[in-house]
């Protein structure tokens, strides 16, 4: 659920980067997906997030706001044959390698399954390089750090919270993009049919974060950090779909291993 999820707010992010305010976006989404989070934990009836749990989703907001705006700057100036599979395989392998620090060596198929996945990511990441415009590599190494390390801040929270955390964690990352709109004087105002279209992305982005939550708390951190990052698979099916863009071989052979992925890591994960 948490790829279909961010994959769906990576390919909204990334169209709206490009007719709406960088900041306006991120700012709008993440207030919207704070009152979905908000409302999610009061219908799940979670109570009060614990003070350690606050202090892990404020440090998860400022790396969720530093990495989404990196990503979606980065989707907007720079090539996305670069920026998505360099942002994915760090976001991806930070947490991996954390898990596999913390909770010890996976079953042997899982860790094939990993290995498969990363490459799946680079795959599917991957688009024509027509050699002009800014790669965007520096957005997408400070994306990538970012978004990696909100996995494992995330991972943090303790058993039975999750969008009550998240809420925190969307109120830090506004307060932080409205900051910066304030000190920089930065335009920010999306146009008026804009708005559902961002709103959107800012739902979707929180239910795929609520469910990597659920996910690290029922198993692994590492194998919940590498699903997690087949993101761009449903990025590219989608543009398939609502672009009608061609896949190519190499999305095509990265769709497939990301499905060799996901069993040899379901098999071992049972």
């Amino acid at each position: 659920m948490s790829a279909v999820s961010w994959g769906a707010g990576d390919f909204g992010g990334g169209l709206l980067t490009r007719r709406a305010p960088l900041f306006g976006v991120v700012l709008l989404s993440q207030a919207v997906g704070m009152a979905f989070a908000l409302a999610f934990a009061i219908g799940r009836g979670e109570t009060l997030p614990l003070p350690v749990d606050v202090v892990w989703s404020i440090l998860a907001g400022v790396a969720g706001g530093i990495g989404i705006t990196a990503l979606y700057q980065g989707l907007a100036v720079g090539r996305m044959g670069i920026v998505a599979p360099v942002t994915g395989v760090i976001a991806a392998l930070i947490p991996v390698s954390a898990g596999i620090v913390t909770e010890g060596v996976p079953a042997p198929v899982v860790l094939a399954g990993i290995g498969l996945a990363i490459v799946a990511v680079m795959l599917v990441s991957r688009a024509p390089r027509d050699g002009t415009g800014p790669s965007g590599l520096r957005f997408a190494l400070v994306a990538g750090v970012a978004i990696g390390s909100l996995s494992v801040l995330l991972a943090q929270v303790s058993d039975g919270h999750a969008f009550g955390p998240l809420s925190v964690m969307r109120v830090t990352e506004a307060v932080l993009i409205g900051g910066f709109i304030l000190v920089t004087r930065a335009t920010w105002r999306p146009e008026g049919r804009l708005v559902p279209a961002i709103g959107a992305v800012g739902v979707l982005d929180m239910l795929g974060n609520g469910a990597f939550i659920i996910a690290v708390q029922a198993g692994a951190l590492a194998v919940a950090a590498v699903l997690s990052s087949l993101y761009p698979v449903t990025t590219v099916i989608l543009a398939t779909v609502v672009l009608h863009e061609k896949v190519t071989r190499d999305h095509a052979a990265g769709i497939g291993l990301a499905g060799v992925a996901i069993a040899c890591i379901a098999a071992g994960s049972t």
